[in-house]
């Protein structure tokens, strides 16, 4: 599905609006497509780009480097509005690995999760902390479950279980179920072997 998250070392970039919604992370009239390649254009579009299709200048995302800021940092409730599974598959074309927010919506957490897209929820302390800092690389440490930066103490984080398993292994649901499917032939042979019908 993607490649293994298992750390991830970045700056980030903020976006301190609140109530991001999904139709800002990617338009609706964009989402003619059920592919995920060539999304990254149009994420932010509306902020990104003028009417005519020219770069917005003062727009942050056209400032930056995505290969430098792999990490956004975002206002409270990102995410919210439709379930559009585009959201992620665009936030990762353009570059983005993972978003840290005090409140992240919970259809896009369980889209993001499945597309290999890390959503972090820390409190406002931290995340304050984080934005006062924004030329600072970040790790995140996904199999120690924890944010560092500098010399700051760590910031212990928490990913359910499966999800966290999968995004580690760099699969989705459906690819962990394959990797177990010698297992579950083994099992199946095992059964039957074992098998006895019964006779009057």
């Amino acid at each position: 599905m993607s490649e293994p998250f298992k750390t991830l070392t970045s700056k980030t970039l903020t976006l301190s609006q609140a109530n991001i919604d999904t139709d800002q992370i990617i338009p609706a009239r964009f989402l003619t497509t059920t592919t995920r390649e060539g999304l990254g254009a149009q994420a932010f579009y509306d902020w990104r780009y003028e009417a005519d299709g020219s770069p917005k200048p003062e727009s942050v995302l056209n400032r930056i480097d995505p290969a430098e800021h792999r990490i956004l940092l975002a206002g409270p409730n990102f995410a919210c509005g439709s379930s559009r599974e585009h959201a992620p598959w665009a936030l990762l074309d353009y570059g983005f690995r993972a978003v840290i927010s005090t409140e992240i919506a919970d259809i896009f957490t369980s889209n993001a999760l499945k597309n290999g897209f890390l959503p972090i929820v820390v409190d406002q302390a931290v995340w304050d902390d984080l934005a006062a800092h924004p030329e600072q690389p970040v790790t995140i440490d996904l199999e120690a479950g924890e944010i560092r930066r500098g010399n700051a103490p760590a910031v212990p984080f928490t990913v359910e279980s499966f999800a966290r398993q999968c995004l580690l292994d760099g699969v989705d649901a459906l690819g962990w179920l394959q990797a177990k499917l010698p297992d579950v032939e083994t099992y199946e042979r095992l059964r039957q072997d074992s098998y006895q019908p019964e006779t009057a």
